[in-house]
């Protein structure tokens, strides 16, 4: 088939991409040059494992393009799929600018019948809005909307891209959905669930699906906490509770609060639609608050793990994204613990396999080291944040000078039982 990727961001460059190795045409269209140039010249943009391989690949075979002419890639193209942003505005909701722009934009060029796929993350009734902006343009038998969320992880993409659990896909007209089913067959013929309902429907799955796996993650830090005071062992609770077919076991882990692209705006962006259609998410709302709140517990655990004396004391941060494999810094707990660190005098060092932060680049007394050595050589404080694979077999005792060295791993990477026996003191997260 041919396909048009409107954006290419997260979402529309790794579904781009993957969709061109799967055989198709692809045309991912940007309005910034710079970017496209970027891609153009084989270089990416953002980082995610095995993109690099996969856009190199079918760029070479001709099946993946970039060009910032929607004009041609829009007429060209049998499926348009709308791949923007979606940020949070002022008062939590999704912004949906860029996906107008992209409605107005699509609505000029349709030349023949086209399907137009939102495949951004967007509130219940975007589709409807959507339709009746390129209805003013084109006749309404000329096009159909279709949505189809993405449930991408920064980090493990291509894999989930390539081994979904379900493909989930609105319409309200059921006739559309074979052209999409045929495109996504390769992937249903592996096992992924195609999964249909209305338009409306598929947006809000999106939408609950991460505000329940946000609650998840909200809700075992809380317990971790009460672990912390009960002395129990989190990853024992864990374990037992993943055991229940009903709750399993992915996101029982504790650590820092939940970040990155999705939820922590889908969330907002859920109960601004629950206010909306005067429907109160009260659980919703409290994962927020807990989840804000997560930041500044292990800023103060940070503090009194050193005797609440943080002035001038050497602290080394091991990973600062929001999680490992990926190097986005949305929502990341290291946004709210380096700076509140520093305030108070603290002399920081960090390392982060992506690189150094523009976000911390003003801060007074925090520097990027290039590795793991140089961030630890002279600390008192070793804060384990993210739990990229480099980090789960460290020798602290060869990576600092200081005798009296403490390490505060905010991801339980190494065993509280052998850490308690070495001659440095190890804290963890909810045991």
């Amino acid at each position: 088939m041919k396909i048009c990727m409107v954006g290419t961001g997260y979402v529309g460059l790794v579904s781009g991409a993957c969709f061109a190795d799967l055989g198709n045409t692809v045309w991912c269209v940007d309005k910034i040059q710079n970017k496209i140039d970027i891609l153009n010249s084989n270089k990416i943009p953002i980082y995610e494992p095995g993109l690099d391989e996969i856009v190199k690949k079918n760029y070479k075979a001709g099946r993946l393009k970039f060009t910032t002419n929607l004009n041609f890639a829009v007429k060209n193209s049998d499926l348009i799929f709308i791949c923007v942003g979606t940020p949070t505005s002022k008062n939590g909701s999704a912004d949906l600018k860029y996906v107008i722009q992209a409605a107005k934009e699509i609505s000029k060029n349709i030349n023949n019948f086209k399907i137009i796929v939102n495949k951004s993350t967007v509130p219940v009734s975007t589709g409807d809005m959507v339709e009746n902006i390129i209805s003013k343009k084109v006749k309404k038998n000329m096009f159909a909307v279709i949505s189809n969320p993405e449930f991408l992880r920064e980090g493990e993409a291509i894999r989930d891209f390539r081994f979904p659990d379900r493909i989930v896909v609105g319409a309200n007209n059921k006739r559309f959905l074979n052209k999409i089913k045929k495109l996504y067959q390769p992937l249903v013929n592996k096992g992924a669930v195609f999964f249909s309902t209305n338009r409306r429907g598929a947006e809000l799955i999106k939408y609950a699906a991460n505000a329940f796996l946000a609650s998840k993650i909200a809700f075992m830090n809380e317990v971790g906490n009460l672990c912390e005071k009960t002395d129990v062992d989190i990853e024992d609770v864990a374990l037992g509770m993943g055991l229940d077919k009903r709750i399993g076991a992915r996101f029982l882990r504790v650590g820092p609060a939940y970040g990155g692209s999705c939820f922590p705006k889908d969330t907002k962006a859920i109960t601004v639609t629950g206010d909306k259609f005067k429907t109160n998410l009260s659980i919703v709302k409290s994962v927020i608050k807990s989840n804000n709140l997560r930041k500044t517990i292990l800023t103060k655990k940070a503090e009194k793990i050193l005797s609440n004396k943080v002035k001038n004391k050497n602290i080394a941060f091991l990973g600062v994204t929001f999680k490992a494999n990926t190097d986005d810094m949305r929502g990341s707990t290291s946004l709210i613990m380096i700076p509140s660190l520093a305030k108070k005098g603290a002399k920081i060092n960090y390392y982060d396999p992506t690189g150094s932060k523009k976000e911390f680049s003003k801060l007074k007394n925090v520097k990027y080291c290039d590795t793991i050595s140089k961030t630890c050589a002279n600390t008192d404080l070793i804060i384990i944040h993210t739990e990229w694979d480099e980090f789960k077999s460290l020798n602290f005792t060869k990576l600092t000078k200081r005798k009296n060295f403490k390490v505060f791993d905010m991801r339980n990477l190494y065993s509280h039982v052998d850490e308690n026996k070495k001659n440095y003191k190890y804290y963890s997260i909810g045991r």
